[in-house]
């Protein structure tokens, strides 16, 4: 519920003051900032993670992996920053796994820890369903690819479905897209008995298809199903088949689908290092790009090998994320190529290179912004960067080691949580001090928190406000009132919600998710 609190400020802290406040108040051990007599409020400094991982006196159900920004610079687009982490191969980095938002400071706005061992989270963005943005993921259990589900959620984390396969499949981890319909294209991996002796493997050995389905979001059912077997053989591909005829042949590897200009399909299959158009209707191969048998000359630069992420873009490019080769001289990097349908030629408009010449052996993508910036996350290589249109580094950020996420993006998003702000009390820095941390797990609208006290939970009354900083604000209050709470409140002075009552020694938080 949003109200108008009397004694809220309605003029904000400007940065300036906030400075000079600090440098007043350094040797007092925090900032005072209250509305109240001089040094009734203040807040105590900036949170800061320890060993890789953030710590929450509100919140200690949540311990999200901590990123650290090497470089930020001006000219970035608007917006947060979504990530799912999750551990490296055979790694076990700090930190919990889950879905992620962060902000340009590298700060979490909100978590879902999860819990359930092996269960991993990919593919975290924000899309439009019934004409309003929602949270999406995919989830379950993963190997080289995935049997889970995908996760929808509106903006006040409430879950709205979730997207399952459909003919006794089990939904991959590499996309999910919601379409202008509200159906859901997603990647499927099938397993089926297939001569290999083509390439060298059993006559009866098993393959691992790409499949592609189209899903009614609201009903389930499934629209349009495509399998790469139908379409492209397993000789396309640049990988062997295993020496165990038990173990399936990965020949394809789907790794992404997008929507053309013209409603057909856009895959990519990183293991043919090919780009496949296909017909939405028939499921016919238009043309494939790149790999053994491409209908387009691939032009210097054009060429990319083992891809991700296949992106049809407004201006009639396509931007892709190359893996590369290893070798050397290989890296990774974020492509924008322009095709010519008529004279069936690739060009190179241009690539995004880290500084460091990363090479990301897996994962990747490649997002451009409506600013015409690009947004690229390294995947194996944990990080993610976002580049000035003309390839300048803007921004790069590194996640601690044993920790990567599949895909990172940027997007606009306002959170509104459905549950309560959560709320810790405990004795403050000196006698007669109390400290009280607010949190609020994706809210993004709150700018100040005010602190409220009195002698009954259902009798607090607003001491002062401080600032918004970070997921966590911590404040110190000197008072007799036994019970503590919190209030969120915006940039116009309206209360987002308030907190239950606690004790010192005590918290009040929602359940964990």
């Amino acid at each position: 519920m949003v109200e108008r609190g009397e004694d809220v400020p309605k003029v904000g802290i400007t940065r300036g003051r906030f400075l000079a406040a600090v440098a007043l108040a350094g040797v007092a051990g925090g900032v005072s900032l209250g509305c109240g007599p001089a040094g009734r409020v203040r807040r105590l400094y900036p949170l800061r993670p320890n060993g890789g991982e953030w710590a929450f006196r509100s919140r200690p159900d949540l311990r999200p992996p901590a990123v650290s920004v090497a470089r930020r610079s001006e000219g970035t687009a608007p917006g947060y920053v979504f990530v799912a982490p999750k551990n490296g191969p055979g790694e076990t980095g700090p930190g919990q796994r889950g879905p992620m938002i962060v902000d340009d400071e590298g700060r979490p706005v909100w978590f879902r820890p999860l819990e359930t061992e092996g269960v991993d989270a990919m593919d975290f963005k924000v899309q439009r369903y019934k004409g309003r943005p929602v949270l999406t993921w995919w989830q379950g259990l993963h190997t080289t690819y995935g049997l889970g589900e995908y996760a929808l959620l509106d903006g006040s984390y409430e879950e709205l479905t979730r997207v399952r396969a459909g003919g006794g499949y089990q939904a991959d981890l590499h996309e999910i897209l919601i379409t202008g319909q509200d159906t859901a294209l997603i990647t499927i991996y099938g397993l089926v008995t297939h001569d290999l002796s083509l390439v060298g493997g059993s006559t009866s050995g098993v393959t691992a298809e790409g499949v592609v389905q189209e899903i009614d979001v609201e009903t389930g059912e499934v629209l349009f199903e495509w399998h790469s077997l139908d379409h492209v053989g397993i000789e396309e591909s640049y990988f062997p088949p295993p020496e165990s005829p038990a173990e399936p042949f990965d020949y394809f590897h789907i790794n992404s689908i997008d929507v053309d200009d013209d409603e057909n399909l856009l895959v990519s299959a990183r293991k043919t290092s090919a780009e496949y158009k296909i017909d939405r209707q028939s499921g016919a191969l238009l043309w494939r790009l790149d790999g053994k048998r491409s209908d387009f000359r691939m032009n210097p630069g054009a060429s990319t090998r083992y891809q991700h992420d296949i992106r049809r873009q407004p201006d009639g490019t396509i931007t892709l994320f190359d893996n590369g080769e290893e070798g050397e001289n290989a890296l990774s990097r974020a492509v924008v190529a322009r095709l010519d349908e008529v004279a069936m030629k690739a060009d190179l408009v241009r690539e995004y290179v880290h500084t460091g010449r990363r090479l990301s052996v897996t994962q990747g993508n490649a997002q451009r912004l409506p600013n015409g910036n690009a947004f690229v996350g390294w995947g194996s290589e944990p990080g993610f960067s976002e580049f000035h249109g003309d390839g300048e580094l803007l921004f790069d950020v590194n996640f601690p080691g044993g920790v990567e996420s599949y895909r990172a993006f940027r997007f606009p998003w306002v959170g509104r949580p459905g549950d309560e702000p959560a709320v810790a009390a405990e004795p403050g820095p000196t006698p007669g001090e109390i400290s009280v941390h607010a949190s609020w797990n994706g809210a993004t609208e709150v700018t100040s928190w005010g602190i409220l006290a009195g002698p009954a939970p259902d009798r607090l009354k607003t001491l002062g406000f401080v600032p918004r900083d970070g997921f966590e604000t911590s404040m110190v209050v000197r008072t007799d009132d036994p019970y503590f709470g919190v209030k969120a409140v915006d940039r116009r002075g309206r209360t987002l919600g308030r907190s239950a009552a606690v004790r010192p020694g005590e918290r009040a938080s929602p359940s964990p998710s």
